[in-house]
C-alpha cells in the first residue's frame, strides 16, 4: 500500500472515531434530561432511546430498540395518525397531548413534540420525538375544575336561599289561581241548569296555572341540581326571561322598577342553561343589594340583551345604587373580594370563571347617571351553525 494510501485511511479513521466520539458525547448530553427522547425511522422502529424514557415508561433501551413506539406504548392519539404524519411531513414539526402506557400497566399523559429528520434531497429519513410527563399537572387540573363545580353549586345554592321570598311568592301565584279556579268550577257545575263552557274555562286556566307551577319548580330544581355542564345551543333571550322570574319578587319587595329591552330577534349562542342563569341572577341581585343598600330615589334596573359591535349576544344589568369605586372595579372579579358587609366575594368571580369558560367575557362600567353597568358578552352562533 503507497503511503498516500496509509495517510487516506488513517485519515478516515480519525474522522470516524472524532464522528462517534462526538455522537456519543450527545447521547450523554440527552440523557440528563428528564424527558422522554427517542428516534424512531419512517417505519417507526425506535432506534434510539435516552435514559429518560426508560425512567417515564419503565422499558430498558434493549427492549425499546426496533420496536414500533406505537406498539409499545400502546399511543392514544388526539387524532387519526394518519393525519398527524401529513402534519408532520407538512411542516416538518407536530405537536400534542399523547396518552401513553408504561411497562407496568398504568398510564401516562405527555406533551409530545414531533421533528423530522430529511437527508440532502429532502426525504424524510427519522423523527425525533420528545415527550413531556404532564400527568400530574393534568390531574391538579381536574382537581381545579372540580373544586370550582362544587363552589359553584354551593354559591347557587346560597343565591337561591337568598331568593326564597321570591321563590315563594312566584310558586304560590299560579297555585291560588288554581284553587281560585277550582272553586269557581263547582259552582258552575252546582247551578240548576250547570254552565259548562264556564265550567271548561275555569279548568284550561287551571290546567295553564298547574303548568305554570311546575315550570317554576322545574326552574328552581336545575338551578339547585348538582351535575356536570350541559352545553347546548341556547337563546340568551330566553335565560334572561327565566332568570327574572325569580329575582321578580326581590324586584317588587324592595319597590324597584324593571325596565326591559331584549333584541327582536334570537341570540343564539352555545353555553350550560342553568351556568348561564346563575350568572345573570348574580348581576341581578349585586344591582338589587347595591340599589337597596344606597337613599337614592331613583331605584330601577334595566336588562337589554343585543348584538354588541364585536358580533357576540351582549347582556347587559344596569342598576341606578351606589355606584362602584373605580378602583374597586379592577378588582371587582376577582375571588374574596367584596365590597359588602357581609359578602363573601365568590359571586361575581364565579359569573366572570363562568363566562370566561364559555368564551365569552364580563365587565363593568360606571353608570353615566347613577350606579353601575355590569355585563357579559357570549360568541354567537351564525345561522348556519344553527341548522
Amino acid at each position: 500500500m503507497s503511503i498516500a494510501a496509509i495517510a487516506i485511511t488513517t485519515l478516515l479513521v480519525l474522522k470516524n472515531r472524532a464522528a462517534s466520539t462526538d455522537l456519543a458525547e450527545k447521547a450523554q448530553l440527552l440523557d440528563l434530561t428528564h424527558d422522554a427522547i427517542f428516534v424512531r425511522g419512517m417505519d417507526d422502529l425506535v432506534t434510539y432511546w435516552n435514559r429518560g424514557a426508560e425512567a417515564i415508561y419503565g422499558w430498558p433501551a434493549e427492549n425499546a430498540l426496533g420496536i414500533s413506539t406505537h406498539q409499545l406504548l400502546q399511543t392514544v392519539f388526539p387524532a387519526g395518525l394518519d393525519e398527524i404524519n401529513r402534519e408532520l411531513l407538512r411542516s416538518d414539526r407536530w405537536e400534542g397531548e399523547l396518552e401513553h402506557t408504561k411497562r407496568d400497566g398504568s398510564t401516562v399523559v405527555v406533551s409530545s413534540r414531533w421533528s423530522l429528520k430529511k437527508d440532502a434531497d429532502g426525504r424524510p429519513l427519522s423523527v425525533l420525538e420528545t415527550n413531556t410527563d404532564i400527568s400530574q399537572r393534568r390531574e391538579a387540573e381536574a382537581e381545579v375544575l372540580k373544586a370550582q363545580a362544587e363552589l359553584t353549586h354551593m354559591t347557587r345554592l346560597t343565591t337561591l336561599g337568598e331568593l326564597t321570598a321570591s321563590i315563594a311568592h312566584e310558586v304560590n301565584q299560579p297555585l291560588a289561581g288554581i284553587v281560585l279556579n277550582g272553586e269557581a268550577c263547582l259552582r258552575w257545575v252546582d247551578r240548576d241548569q250547570p254552565d259548562l263552557d264556564e265550567v271548561r274555562s275555569a279548568v284550561r286556566r287551571s290546567i295553564a296555572d298547574a303548568q305554570r307551577a311546575s315550570d317554576i319548580v322545574r326552574r328552581i330544581r336545575s338551578l339547585s341540581k348538582k351535575g356536570d355542564i350541559e352545553m347546548s345551543l341556547i337563546d340568551m333571550n330566553e335565560i334572561v326571561n327565566d332568570s327574572l322570574v325569580l329575582v321578580q319578587r326581590e324586584l317588587v319587595t324592595n319597590r324597584i322598577t324593571l325596565k326591559l329591552s331584549l333584541a327582536n330577534q334570537r341570540l343564539p349562542a352555545l353555553g350550560d342553561r342553568i351556568q348561564l342563569q346563575q350568572v345573570l341572577i348574580n348581576l341581578l341581585v349585586n344591582g338589587i343589594q347595591a340599589i337597596t343598600s344606597g337613599d337614592n330615589d331613583l331605584r330601577e334596573i334595566v336588562v337589554t340583551s343585543s348584538i354588541d359591535e364585536s358580533n357576540q349576544a351582549n347582556v347587559r344589568v344596569e342598576d341606578s345604587g351606589t355606584g362602584i369605586d373605580p378602583d374597586n372595579a379592577r378588582q371587582l372579579f376577582k375571588a374574596f373580594f367584596t365590597t359588602k358587609a357581609n359578602g363573601i366575594g365568590m359571586g361575581l368571580s364565579i359569573c366572570r370563571s363562568i363566562v370566561e369558560a364559555h368564551g365569552g367575557r364580563v365587565w363593568v362600567v360606571p353608570n353615566p347617571g347613577r350606579g353601575a353597568i355590569l355585563q357579559f358578552s357570549l360568541p354567537r352562533v351564525e345561522k348556519d351553525a344553527e341548522s
